[in-house]
């Protein structure tokens, strides 16, 4: 079995550390990047962390997981809240799957409330900041044993 994990990110992630620093923080996806590597080496996993602003390209990448990956890690950002394709993806795939989200989803407003993922995830990581990410990461090994 593959001991790659999937780190997919959907839209606007790609200005982490400039959109809204006051509930994203100042930490961009590379630095998320470079932490995630690190605790999954610590593990013996690989990382391959991706984002996109495309609903039809996360999904690609799920698809493409389910030969390639042990386990997804997912932070769908907005799509969270509106994508069934997203869900159906991840339902075909086999290995285990962590919802992440880095502000506390739960404590805005009232449609970021609910998560079609979440139906699919073995666990949901919300408002710990980009540490989220590595706590996943650290979770994920214990998972995949």
């Amino acid at each position: 079995m593959s001991s790659t994990i999937y780190i997919l990110n959907g839209p606007n992630l790609n200005l982490l550390g400039k959109r809204e620093p006051e509930i994203y923080g100042h930490d961009t996806l590379a630095d998320v990047e470079t932490s995630c590597a690190a605790v999954g080496t610590a593990l013996g996993l690989s990382v391959k962390l991706l984002q996109s602003n495309h609903e039809g390209e996360l999904v690609d990448w799920i698809h493409e997981a389910r030969a390639q990956a042990a386990g997804i890690i997912i932070n769908p950002a907005a799509y969270s809240h509106t994508s069934v394709a997203i869900l159906d993806a991840l339902n075909t795939f086999e290995g285990p799957v962590l919802e992440v989200h880095i502000s506390n989803i739960h404590k805005r407003e009232a449609f970021r409330h609910h998560s079609y993922v979440s139906a699919r995830a073995e666990g949901v990581i919300a408002g710990f900041g980009v540490e989220g990410y590595a706590l996943a990461v650290r979770r994920m090994g214990t998972l995949l044993g």
